[in-house]
């Protein structure tokens, strides 16, 4: 409806955006910057932000731009299932049909790890999502599963991802097993003032806005609500589009943007 009246091509602030059409905002450079690192040195990688940072959408980019003649990236968001899932899951990912018993799983996906590096010169990455949702058995399970050959080889990327309460739970004794092996580590933190203005000026040009749409007032109320998260900033930016074409506002002010973000629950 608001794409008609604000004369846009597409939607802006969607989902659907390509990774080369994403704000270059530092801390996506940074979260790039850090994942190219992995790429380089293999080994495990610890990535935390608050939700809607833009964690996830970093990590998509990152495992679009690897070769696949040279990596296998297996993505694993971490759900209420057991130990055992995520493990059939791992061995699914690497194609293989899953044993039934967990010791016979483990074997099976470390030497599928070594075949896939050793013999067919790949790289398998993985990501694992949500992991602030991880029990302590499974976080000890994992630095037991990734340890190969007495801990002398990295023949894998492993990046555990999730909200910033997983570094805290990582410093925690019985899971320093697992944190001493993380080689890198990334806090994601908003956007900056002026990076929002920049964000949201981008996102309308993608949809194809000709005119100012948004006042300066109004990014400065959408900076201040989102407080430079980016998926609050995407939705407050979002419902204003729609109270401004419902109010028939050629120019969304902060008036519009604080309706907007209350209509939301923000």
């Amino acid at each position: 409806m608001y794409q008609t009246f604000y004369s846009l091509a597409r939607t802006p602030f969607a989902k659907e955006l390509k990774s080369s059409e994403f704000f270059p905002s530092s801390p996506y450079q940074e979260m790039i910057a850090r994942l190219e690192y992995m790429k380089k040195t293999r080994g495990m990688g610890l990535i935390v932000g608050e939700p809607g940072a833009g964690k996830t959408f970093a990590l998509r980019c990152f495992a679009e731009s690897l070769n696949p003649s040279l990596f296998k990236v297996i993505y694993f968001p971490l759900s209420t299932g057991t130990v055992m899932d995520f493990y059939r899951g791992l061995a699914v990912g690497l194609g293989e049909d899953p044993k039934s018993r967990k010791v016979d799983l483990f074997h099976q996906i470390q030497q599928a790890i070594k075949v896939y590096f050793k013999e067919r010169k790949i790289t398998p990455v993985f990501i694992l999502d949500e992991m602030q949702m991880a029990k302590d058995a499974f976080l000890n399970d994992l630095s037991i599963l990734f340890n190969f050959d007495m801990d002398s080889e990295n023949p894998f990327i492993l990046i555990l991802a999730g909200l910033p309460h997983l570094s805290d739970r990582l410093s925690l004794n019985h899971n320093r097993p697992l944190a001493q092996r993380i080689m890198m580590r990334y806090k994601v933190e908003p956007l900056t003032k002026d990076e929002v203005a920049h964000y949201i000026n981008h996102h309308m040009q993608i949809a194809g806005a000709n005119h100012t749409i948004f006042s300066d007032n109004a990014i400065q109320a959408i900076t201040s609500l989102s407080r430079g998260w980016p998926r609050l900033v995407n939705k407050i930016a979002t419902h204003s589009l729609l109270a401004g074409c419902q109010a028939k506002k050629d120019l969304i002010e902060e008036e519009i943007v604080r309706l907007a973000a209350e209509d939301a629950g923000i």
